[in-house]
């Protein structure tokens, strides 16, 4: 494999320093918990190896939100989704192997199979059909080849949100073309118009993918999980988590576990504080002359754009400078998705109100200031 760093990566809040920034609406995330907050007991645990497929007791949590229809032992603990989504990818693609992925997107979804050799096939959302998953689209791009589709739920970046019944269809879809499908859905429970049931749920060749960090505001901990109803295709990640670390942190499997075990305590604070903040963020948008976008109904993160009056005149090199080194405001731009560079990613959850809104009109002004 030849791996190659990602935009994302190089240009994250933590490569450039986060006294850099006063205004960080670049996190795809809620706020971070304090250790000190989480009232823990921790005292009896044992640092030591623990069970392979991860901590059985968060397993069981986890199994039980499917009713029943996942069992314990087809959940799979991961160091965060993005292990997850490595270990799905290095599974079941290899060089030549056919991968559909939905764009724009997360990009480790894209660069581990690129890194892998795969051929890579792209079903790209547009703006002006709202970046609407579409299954009959999905179908007519899936061909012979095709070894395993891939998409997000909720979407990031844009944060629209399928239905039920177009995923339904995307199962029964993938599951006539006798390929896999990866569903990323690590905003599940940050969904608006309803939550959906855990993918893995819908179909044998079905694979969900979720973690503690978006939502939840735990990124330091490093816990995400997999699950699939598919035996066979489950001992092979298994397998590969082995190989790759023998079993997760002890530490961290019981932080997330004893978190876990108290989400109906902490989920309904972190859904009333992302509502009050969407709210925010959509007054903002509703008042914006250079500013348009496919308004979200999941997640936590907005991928506005620059209008097209806007967009032929405008030094976007220019506009981003002044961001971030006058204003020291830092956005995603769009280019960390393959997309063009009038975009933007904005976490609206990460960010403290009073963070938010000053982050906003630096946005506003920094527009102001080289749009003539």
């Amino acid at each position: 494999m030849r791996y190659v760093r990602m935009p994302i990566e190089i240009e994250a809040p933590e490569e450039l320093g986060y006294d850099n920034l006063e205004c960080n609406l670049t996190e795809s995330s809620m706020p971070d918990f304090h250790f000190r907050d989480l009232g823990l007991h921790l005292d009896d645990l044992v640092l030591s190896y623990v069970d392979h497929r991860g901590h059985a007791g968060l397993r069981n949590l986890i199994a039980s939100e499917t009713s029943g229809i996942i069992p314990a032992n087809h959940v799979l603990i991961t160091s965060g989704a993005a292990q997850a989504l490595f270990i799905v990818s290095t599974s079941i693609l290899s060089k030549g192997d056919g991968l559909l992925v939905v764009r724009p997107n997360y990009a480790t979804n894209i660069e581990t199979p690129r890194a892998i050799g795969a051929d890579i096939r792209f079903l790209d959302l547009t703006f002006e059909e709202g970046y609407r998953l579409d299954p009959d689209r999905l179908r007519a791009a899936i061909l012979p080849s095709t070894r395993l589709v891939s998409i997000t739920v909720p979407h990031n970046p844009t944060g629209v949100c399928s239905r039920p019944e177009e995923i339904r269809e995307i199962v029964r879809i993938t599951a006539e073309a006798g390929c896999f499908l990866l569903v990323d859905e690590t905003y599940r429970d940050m969904n608006r118009t309803g939550v959906l049931p855990d993918a893995a749920t819908l179909g044998d060749h079905v694979i969900s993918v979720s973690s503690f960090s978006k939502t939840y505001g735990l990124p330091g901990i490093r816990v995400g999980w997999l699950t699939t109803r598919n035996s066979s295709l489950f001992e092979t990640f298994f397998a590969a988590k082995e190989q790759i670390q023998i079993c997760g942190s002890a530490l961290d499997e019981e932080i997330a576990f004893q978190f876990y075990s108290n989400k109906n305590r902490y989920l309904p604070r972190i859904l009333g504080d992302l509502d009050r903040r969407f709210q925010i963020l959509k007054r903002w948008m509703e008042s914006q002359e250079h500013l348009e976008w496919v308004e979200p109904t999941g997640g936590c993160v907005a991928f506005p754009r620059f209008r097209d009056s806007v967009w032929k005149t405008l030094d976007v090199d220019r506009f981003y400078e002044t961001l971030n080194r006058k204003f020291k405001t830092y956005v995603g731009p769009g280019h960390w998705f393959e997309q063009e560079r009038r975009h933007m990613r904005i976490g609206y959850g990460w960010p403290e109100d009073r963070e938010l809104l000053l982050g906003l009109e630096r946005i506003s002004q920094a527009v102001r200031e080289i749009h003539v």
